[in-house]
């Protein structure tokens, strides 16, 4: 692979990183001002249209009707993990969590992906597999009790449970989804077009409607282009370039790191030493288990 291929590899996959860096901080942030449900309709509605008319740049938008009529339950099933339940279980934990306690917990669901490809997917959980579950959630119980985990003062009880039920939901979405041969953007785009009525009958019946707070809805335009959009866009693209995945891969350690750093800032949180330790924990249980050393 050309010297050039391997840059832009690095390149598209470092741009992804740095966005996927910044939602915790847009999601707190829109928290302020939005409901969870509210802020999954209007992300959502941002990021259907974004990818449609990316979809209309790629001139690929004759793919739609087709995988429609040739997949309509699975895109159904899709379109209800993510972003429905997946983004409004989410929004939840953060509008209940420290975002720095959020987004840790929330990389846990690479290991939930291995645990649930066990009876999807008929896979074997080997003994790493095993010692990487423990490792991460004793860094979860760190994070989540700040570091006192003899007293199990947790910040919020039903703040960390949405936040592993999250992982769940990621977890199914990207197992449903793995044996899919139609491109990517396409199944993405269909998945948050079917989910649109859904949201949006939640909102009603669920929701007081009112006009969004506007630097709530700035959050979630923010939200739905670049964590929801062009994040995904940008690490598919690192992948087509790339001729080590893993290597490409393992980049996105970097992320919470850096997401410390945003949450700090402009969220305004004092990072705590348990939070850093805690992710720790759950990092190298993560490489354990992608490693199987």
């Amino acid at each position: 692979m050309s010297n050039t291929n391997i840059k832009d590899a690095y390149k598209f996959a470092l741009l992804a990183i740095f966005l996927w860096s910044t939602v915790a901080t847009a999601f707190k942030i829109s928290l302020k001002f939005l409901t969870p449900i509210e802020l999954v309709l209007y992300s959502t509605y941002s990021s259907t249209i974004f990818l449609f008319f990316y979809l209309i740049f790629l001139k690929k938008t004759n793919y739609i009707l087709p995988y429609f009529k040739n997949n309509s339950k699975k895109i159904i099933i899709l379109g209800i993990l993510n972003p429905f339940l997946y983004y409004l279980v989410l929004f939840k934990a953060y509008d209940l969590l420290p975002a720095q306690e959020a987004q840790a917990i929330n990389y846990t669901w690479a290991l939930m992906l291995a645990f649930l490809s066990v009876p999807i997917l008929k896979h074997k959980l080997t003994f790493f597999d095993i010692v990487a579950g423990i490792i991460c959630y004793m860094g979860v119980f760190i994070i989540a009790t700040k570091g006192d985990v003899f007293a199990l003062n947790f910040s919020s009880l039903i703040g960390v449970f949405y936040a592993l039920v999250s992982t769940v939901i990621w977890a199914l979405y990207w197992l449903y989804n793995a044996k899919s041969k139609t491109d990517p953007i396409v199944i993405l785009f269909s998945n948050f077009l079917i989910s649109l009525p859904l949201i949006t009958l939640y909102y009603l019946t669920f929701e007081q409607i009112r006009f969004p707070d506007i630097q709530g809805l700035y959050g979630a335009i923010y939200i739905g282009l670049f964590e929801m959009g062009l994040a995904f866009i940008f690490w598919l693209k690192a992948m087509q370039y790339t001729d080590s995945a893993s290597r490409i891969s393992n980049l996105i350690f970097l992320s919470p790191f850096l997401s410390l750093v945003f949450i700090h800032f402009f969220v305004g949180e004092t990072i705590l030493l348990s939070t850093i330790i805690g992710l720790i924990f759950i990092i190298v249980g993560l490489v354990l288990q992608s490693k199987k050393l």
